[in-house]
């Protein structure tokens, strides 16, 4: 993409409304992180610092903050000769990804669920409630984000939490783009159910097998899409095989 042309794409992708400056730098992070959640900035794409300030009339320094928040959060990642560049979803690493997170988010229920309070198993429960009914599967990547990290809110190690997050939020955008395909919608629901009750009741240990269960559940089911997508597009195009045979 050309100098020009990347310019363009980027006002048009996040606008050039100049932010106040003591607000710079958490209005561009929000943007950057908004267009990279629903795919309007796409994996792959270099973020440079000084493309960014001219665009919203400010300087490098909000810009580098919101970067580096964005890297924390795993939404970015630094590349040689590049820079910031959108990270990529999901994809062949998905097993140890789901891995990890089940280490980290059972230690993270471990923490919580003996402080939750009846509020925050409502709200919890509320965001069960519009996943029922919700359509957009954009909104239901943030609200599967939400149920989780509201049964995670009450873990005291920060830390922690926020690697909970980074690992939410790489899914959530995973699930934006490819849930309408994998037919998940009313089993995670069935998971979610569990989840709540188990939590709500304080059995610490029955919760965290069934967040396991949950998500190798969900890893199982993505990577039998990947795989079933790789060999889609490993087909070749229609007519190919025709000429191939004519030969």
């Amino acid at each position: 993409m050309r100098r020009t042309e990347k310019e363009q794409f980027l006002r048009e992708t996040l606008g050039d409304e100049q932010p106040p400056a003591h607000q710079a730098r958490a209005i561009i992070e929000e943007k950057l992180r908004s267009a990279i959640l629903d795919g309007r900035l796409p994996a792959g794409i270099a973020l440079r610092q000084q493309e960014l300030a001219t665009l919203f009339g400010v300087s490098r320094m909000p810009v580098r903050e919101a970067l580096r928040q964005l890297e924390a959060q795993s939404l970015l990642r630094v590349e040689t000769h590049k820079g910031a560049v959108v990270a990529p979803l999901i994809n062949e690493d998905a097993t140890d990804a789901y891995a990890l997170r089940i280490l980290l988010e059972s230690e993270a229920l471990r923490q919580s669920i003996p402080l939750l309070t009846p509020d925050d198993i409502n709200t919890a429960r509320g965001y069960i409630e519009k996943l029922e009914v919700e359509t957009d599967y954009t909104v239901m990547g943030t609200l599967n984000r939400l149920f989780h990290m509201t049964l995670y809110s009450k873990a005291h190690n920060t830390r922690l939490l926020k690697l909970v997050e980074d690992g939410l939020n790489e899914e959530e955008r995973f699930l934006r783009f490819n849930l309408e395909h994998m037919n998940l919608g009313k089993v995670s629901q069935n998971d979610h159910l569990e989840l709540l009750e188990m939590a709500a009741a304080g059995n610490v240990e029955a919760t965290i097998e069934a967040l396991a269960h949950h998500l190798n559940r969900g890893v199982e089911a993505i990577n039998a899409y990947l795989t079933a997508r790789k060999a889609e597009d490993a087909k070749p195009a229609p007519g190919l095989k025709k000429r191939a045979l004519a030969h």
